[in-house]
């Protein structure tokens, strides 16, 4: 803009309605900064909100396949105690019978 049109347009602006305009541009500065304060809060917050999933994720596999080898464990111990089981009336049939 040349020094001529800016002289124009103050002439044409009166004073009072710069002052305002110069304020709303301030508010408007500050709220975009407020703004992109807010947006890299909200961005980092989700970085680590994802990890924290990540990490719950891989949690919960693991407590899955510890579930899965702790339900074949007791399966293992369940066979082996009706084998036992088994054994013992096997043992008290021929006691009775003998």
């Amino acid at each position: 803009m040349s020094v001529k049109a800016v002289r124009e347009l103050s002439a044409e602006v009166p004073a009072d309605d710069f002052h305002a305009l110069e304020e709303k541009v301030y508010r408007t500065i500050d709220l975009y900064k407020g703004a992109r304060e807010a947006r890299f809060t909200a961005e980092r917050d989700l970085a680590r909100l994802r990890q924290q999933l990540e990490q719950r994720d891989e949690e919960l596999e693991q407590l899955r396949r510890d579930m899965i080898a702790l339900r074949r464990e007791r399966e293992q111990v369940r066979e082996r105690v009706e084998k036992m089981l088994h054994h013992i009336e096997a043992m008290t049939a021929e006691e009775a019978a003998g």
